[in-house]
């Protein structure tokens, strides 16, 4: 028998916003108690900082350099999009394939993977945003199967009701897929500016939070700020990335937005206990990606920085899945990336894995969640348009892209094991050098191996919709270079 799949995925959360990562300030009882009765990973990590690469490598099992999405997916470049464009029409997507196989699937939430009127991917449900980005969690706009609808609450209680309301109105005799990406705790101005007016407000108005660092702002964080004040376009305010780490009603606006996701989980899991489907239902809670609260100075995502970043907070996200008492109860410290999940998902629904996407270099783990044993090497590889790195238990190494700027950003190691909070920069130390050698070309051999020559920046290839940094590209390949929306 096919199993019912509910997939929750945040926005822009890192692992240790949860009690059960270790965060005695948030409060999110009904995520703590979903983790004690399942499989939690510790060190599981997105492939890439920002949301759109992370969903399509999610839905594809791909790296960033093989499906071409190396950041946000601008809204503001709408006029350039092909009609009903997809960022993934070339791919095979987890929702189609389930369909294929008898899959009910239904998206609620969240999409940033191209344009959002029309259902995409496979998905047959469609309840989303007409946008990516959130400037409101309040009074927004949806469109559900085609029609646009308001609903004067907060959009984490909007998404929450539509996936009760789909819930409880399945057709029992197929198995379903619903994906619910919910679009908060976001961490961004405007959305996240001043006090929050949502009805967990009340409980962190005396929170010290002190789980959000308290140090000072990062060079790299400045010099972030410095070239986009210069260059931004649409009006888009980045001041807010130093200034967030030291505005208290904003970290606490922040929380509770992170408590108001932990109240629809438990919404939705009530309903499948009420619906007598929660044991035979497969839930995975996780997010897109990472996101730094101060750690070594730096609010936000990978790309808070110049260059990019890949410290842990960043690209570590929560993950634990419960299929009633058929995965173990535990949790481990084996690294596991999220494009594991497009075969992980597809051998628990009892679909040959291989043979989708050919290439990928995701591992299914499902053997390992009813066995604890994991045959897959300890290691992850991230990668943020310049900047590309190797995670292990022992060392984490970020490797940048050497043919401009001029002179090229400076590579980092960091010893993981006497240095956890990653604070020591060892790269270019004579004793160094072996492990930095052998961690570089591990790091070329993986790109080498997993990238489209179309898609990959560091070899002249060209996103599918924008970039980050379009002027490094085209200093290292010259004028003629420009990302996908801008070649018409």
């Amino acid at each position: 028998m096919l199993p019912n799949i509910l997939m929750f995925m945040t926005d822009n959360q890192p692992a240790e916003l949860l009690g059960c990562y270790g965060n005695t300030e948030i409060h999110t009882p009904h995520i703590d108690a979903f983790a004690a009765e399942g499989f939690q990973f510790d060190n599981a990590f997105c492939v890439n900082g920002m949301c759109s690469p992370c969903r399509a490598s999610v839905m594809t099992g791909l790296m960033p350099s093989q499906h071409g999405i190396h950041t946000w997916i601008d809204d503001r470049l709408r006029h350039l999009w092909p009609d009903n464009w997809n960022a993934l029409a070339e791919f095979q997507t987890l929702p189609a394939i389930l369909a294929e196989n008898g899959y009910s699937t239904a998206l609620i939430g969240k999409y940033h993977m191209g344009a959002p009127e029309n259902a995409q991917n496979g998905f047959q449900h469609w309840v989303t945003s007409p946008h990516g980005h959130v400037t409101d969690f309040w009074n927004g706009t949806y469109i559900e199967n085609g029609e646009l609808q308001t609903y004067a609450g907060h959009s984490v209680d909007y998404f929450t009701d539509k996936t009760i309301e789909y819930l409880e109105g399945i057709d029992s005799t197929a198995p379903f897929f619903a994906f619910v990406p919910y679009n908060a705790p976001y961490g961004h101005w405007p959305a996240l500016k001043g006090r929050a007016r949502n009805r967990f407000r009340d409980f962190y108005d005396d929170v010290d939070m002190h789980s959000v660092p308290r140090e000072g702002l990062h060079e790299n964080a400045i010099a972030r700020f410095l070239r986009k004040a210069s260059d931004s376009v649409g009006g888009i305010d980045h001041s807010s990335e130093l200034c967030i780490p030291n505005d208290l009603e904003t970290l606490r606006n922040y929380f509770s937005e992170m408590s108001m996701v932990d109240d629809g989980v438990g919404r939705v899991l009530d309903t499948l206990k009420r619906l007598n489907i929660y044991d035979d239902t497969l839930i995975i809670y996780t997010t897109d990606h990472g996101f730094s609260l101060g750690h070594h100075g730096i609010w936000g995502h990978s790309q808070a920085t110049l260059p990019s970043n890949a410290y842990r907070t960043t690209f570590s996200i929560p993950l634990v899945f419960r299929h009633g008492d058929r995965f173990l109860n535990t949790r481990t410290a084996t690294h596991v990336s999220q494009i594991d999940l497009f075969p992980t998902l597809l051998e628990l629904a009892n679909i040959e894995p291989d043979g989708h996407n050919a290439n990928s270099a995701a591992k299914s783990f499902a053997h390992s969640l009813r066995t604890g044993e994991f045959e897959k090497s300890d290691e992850v590889f991230l990668e943020q348009e310049e900047t590309r790195a190797i995670r292990t238990p022992n060392w984490l190494y970020k490797r940048r892209f050497q043919r401009a700027p001029n002179p090229p950003y400076p590579d980092e190691l960091y010893d993981l094991k006497n240095d956890p909070l990653e604070k020591v920069n060892l790269a270019g130390k004579p004793e160094y050098a072996r492990i930095s050698d052998e961690l570089i070309q591990r790091i070329e051999q993986f790109f080498e191996q997993y990238s489209n020559p179309k898609y990959d920046l560091w070899k002249g290839g060209t996103p599918q919709s924008n970039s980050d940094k379009p002027w490094l590209w085209k200093e290292a390949w010259g004028d003629a270079w420009v990302a996908g929306f801008e070649r018409g």
